[in-house]
């Protein structure tokens, strides 16, 4: 068996792509994977589509989609953009256009100059007819207001008579490739048949990303992949339905995460489906957390916790645990801006001796309170040294005075000009 060596594990090497401005938000390029997200209100509501927005930027979004789909919505869209300037929320909204997006495009200006990025679906308009007046129009109004588009393909709505002429040709080789690979292929065909329309009618290089999402995880990489091999747009990764729960949080994170790993994606979204009355912002956590996981951004200060065991029958290592992440993820909106690289501090909350002492020396700070039978004490370790020991009620308060001590002390305050 071979070792490997320490520190030769290999960066990711991102995959070159054209960068692109979305709305002040560079997406591609050497620019970092930037982080998605999509409301699920009526988009004509536009008190409750704007809350909604300002939920999910305050969680950490850094696009915006909305649907786009209906006169009305079409109406909301500047008042919408409006409103969330009032709270200084200044997140790129993008629209998400099907069907009749030339029609409310041409019709309500307002609408047009308002969104930040259009998505059109070379699917559900008429791209690989006779005609494309309707994918013209929407990419004459994207250069006539200077906005960039997404064209994303899903083998959902994947453009028929396109689809048809690759089954047809495939019929009449020697060797016919399987049907699904036809598909895959058509979605790549689509994608960049519809970019190098869109250029043609005006649009720049730059001004393009592309998307081409299916539902299965070894899918979406196939056809990623193959996306990634023929063209040089910024790409956009996401599973088109993820699911509920835990199905669609590993699903979304075995696909994006082996993507990432290869270097390709510029923006990514976990479409899961949320409970009702359920927390729209979860897929805005899901992605920060696949993106701190593999190293490629940070975001909040991570906690390691254990499992528990027979050895910490208390629940108090877990109940301390949650509040511990709970008040990292509240405070950063003070320390991200006041204390610079706080987002890379790690925590341990450990439940027994036998890997707490451990864990928690490997963090910045860490805890390893009493397991079962344990003598009730709980050491902190402050970068790899015991500093204290805490015994008592308070643990919990202690230690997150100790935490802010640490951040105050360690992550360089920033001074206002």
């Amino acid at each position: 068996m071979r070792l490997v060596q320490s520190g030769s594990m290999p960066a990711i090497v991102r995959r070159k792509s054209v960068p692109v401005n979305v709305g002040g938000v560079m997406v591609g390029g050497d620019n970092p994977i930037v982080v998605q997200s999509m409301t699920n209100t009526d988009t004509a509501d536009v008190t409750g589509t704007s809350n909604q927005v300002l939920a999910l930027a305050k969680a950490g979004s850094e696009i915006v989609r909305v649907t786009v789909n209906t006169e009305e919505a079409a109406r909301a869209v500047p008042k919408i953009v409006d409103t969330l300037m009032l709270y200084d929320c200044r997140v790129p909204i993008v629209g998400d256009l099907h069907y009749n997006g030339h029609l409310l495009l041409k019709k309500y200006p307002e609408c047009a100059q308002a969104l930040a990025k259009y998505r059109i679906n070379p699917g559900n308009v008429n791209i690989g007819k006779k005609h494309d007046d309707n994918f013209r129009s929407m990419i004459e109004v994207a250069v006539e207001h200077q906005k960039p588009v997404r064209i994303g393909v899903n083998w959902g709505s994947l453009d028929g008579a396109l689809l048809t002429r690759m089954m047809d040709e495939n019929a009449l080789l020697a060797e016919p490739l399987d049907a699904k690979q036809v598909t895959m292929n058509a979605m790549v065909v689509s994608a960049l048949e519809a970019a190098a329309a869109a250029e043609k009618y005006g649009l720049r290089r730059d001004q393009i990303l592309l998307s081409a999402k299916v539902s299965g995880v070894q899918d979406l990489i196939a056809v990623y992949r193959m996306l990634a091999a023929q063209c040089d747009y910024a790409l956009h990764l996401g599973l088109t339905e993820a699911g509920l729960g835990s199905k669609g949080i590993v699903a979304t994170t075995a696909a994006i995460g082996v993507l990432l790993q290869e270097g390709i994606g510029d923006t990514i979204r976990a479409s899961l489906t949320p409970l009702p009355n359920g927390d729209r912002a979860e897929e805005v956590l899901v992605c920060q957390q696949i993106l701190q996981a593999l190293e490629l951004r940070s975001f909040t200060p991570q906690v390691t916790a254990c499992p528990g065991c027979g050895r910490t029958t208390s629940t108090f290592f877990q109940d301390m645990a949650d509040q511990i992440q709970t008040y990292l993820r509240e405070q950063m909106p003070v320390w991200g801006s006041n204390h610079p690289g706080v987002e890379e501090m790690k925590v341990a909350v450990m439940g027994c001796i036998v890997n707490g002492p451990g864990e928690s020396k490997h963090a910045n700070i860490g805890i390893s309170l009493p397991g079962t039978f344990e003598e009730p004490v709980a050491p902190v370790y402050v970068d790899g040294k015991l500093v204290r020991t805490l015994r008592g009620d308070h643990i919990v308060a202690e230690f997150i005075t100790m935490l802010n001590e640490y951040v105050e002390s360690h992550y360089g305050a920033v001074v206002a000009q």
